[in-house]
This record gives C-alpha cells, sequence and structure tokens, in this order.
C-alpha cells in the first residue's frame, strides 16, 4: 500500500504537470503577494523599449508582415530561449523589423526579451488548447495565448493576413491596437511599477510628517 501510494503521488505529478505549474504560476502572479511585497510589473522598463516596439510593430502592420515578441516579466523562459536562436542585441525598431522580415533565417518563431535586450529570436511557443478561440485567428495568435496562458509574459502580434496588431496576456487577447493605443499600455505594464503595501505606508507617513511641519 505504501508503495501504491508513494508511486501514485509521482504519476499524479507527472501527469499533471502542465496543471500544476500553471497553478503555482497563477499563486506565485496573486495580486495580494504584488500588493504585500512590492512585486514589481515587470523587469523589462524604459521609455526607449517603448518607443522602439511600438515603431517596429506600427511599419510591421503597415507592410502587413507577421511578428510574434514576447516579453518576459516575473516568470521565466528558459525552455522558450533553448528552441530559438540566443541573441544578445538591445531592442531597436530596425533589427525587429529585420528579423521578421519574410524568407530569412529568423523570421519563422517568436522573438523573446528579456531585462531590456533581445534575447533570442526564432523560438517555438506552445499552441493554446483553448476550443473558444476564434477560427480565423491563425497559429501565431494560438501560440500567444498559449504562453501568457502557462506564464505572465507580454505578447505582441502583427497578423500578416490583415496587418492587425494585438497583445496577449493572461490568455486574453486584445486586437485592433494602434500606436497610441499600443503605447498607453505598454507604457502602463513597464514604465509605471506598483507600490508595496510597505511603500503606501512610508508614502502616508511622509504626507503627515509633512502637514504637521507646516502647521
Amino acid at each position: 500500500l505504501l508503495q501504491m501510494i508513494n508511486t501514485g503521488v509521482l504519476v499524479l505529478v507527472v501527469l499533471f504537470q502542465p496543471e500544476l505549474r500553471r497553478g503555482l504560476d497563477q499563486i506565485g502572479r496573486s495580486r495580494w503577494l504584488k500588493y504585500l511585497f512590492g512585486v514589481k510589473k515587470g523587469d523589462v522598463a524604459g521609455e526607449r523599449m517603448v518607443r522602439e516596439l511600438v515603431a517596429a510593430l506600427v511599419n510591421l502592420s503597415r507592410r502587413r508582415v507577421g511578428a510574434l515578441v514576447v516579453i518576459e516579466r516575473e516568470t521565466g523562459l528558459s525552455d522558450v530561449l533553448a528552441s530559438g536562436t540566443r541573441l544578445d542585441a538591445e531592442i531597436s525598431a530596425p533589427l525587429i523589423e529585420n528579423i521578421f522580415e519574410p524568407n530569412t533565417p529568423l523570421h519563422d518563431g517568436a522573438v523573446v526579451i528579456c531585462q531590456g535586450r533581445i534575447t533570442a529570436a526564432a523560438c517555438i511557443l506552445q499552441l493554446s488548447e483553448d476550443s473558444s478561440i476564434s477560427r480565423e485567428l491563425g497559429t501565431r495568435h494560438r501560440a500567444a495565448i498559449g504562453i501568457s496562458e502557462s506564464t505572465d509574459a507580454l505578447v505582441l502580434i502583427v497578423s500578416e493576413e490583415t496587418g492587425t496588431i494585438s497583445v496577449a496576456r493572461e490568455g486574453r487577447l486584445t486586437r485592433y491596437l494602434d500606436a497610441k493605443s499600443l503605447t498607453a499600455l505598454l507604457t502602463d505594464q513597464f514604465l509605471k511599477p506598483e507600490k508595496s503595501a510597505i511603500g503606501k505606508i512610508r508614502d502616508l507617513n511622509q504626507r503627515h510628517k509633512e502637514a504637521g511641519n507646516e502647521k
């Protein structure tokens, strides 16, 4: 009986590995944990990154060149990085456009950005198994939704057929973005980190202190 129990636990872990990983990831991304401990919204931040990404996606959209950009946040993407070609380059619109140019070695797959740099290209993503996804969406969008379901990555997509810019996060897809809305979304995600509860208390104490000095 003890052997069956020990073996059964191992079998359950193997069988439900994706579900367990997803559940632990959801716990790690809990809003309560972020509120208490001040976990930042993302490791990648900077006005230059936002500006270059928006410029690249708008240009690709205008020419209807498909693109898939994954931005790492709290959840590591080592498995995804291992499936592609390693790079270590600054984020720039011309480089991103050149990577996704049709008939080039790295155009097929996803570009992954980690710590504010283009870390890999031509990465393979697992497709979402959600049956409710519209049939008009191709593998690029399904891959974006899939990686956003299992991690907290933010994924940018340009449709090759329509040139539509979309964003996938937390398993949901936001479509029909333009330069203005995309800039606002990226700015909110990467340039406005959440404050911890301790930080908020300090700000409140500082305000009371300043009010007391004025009196």
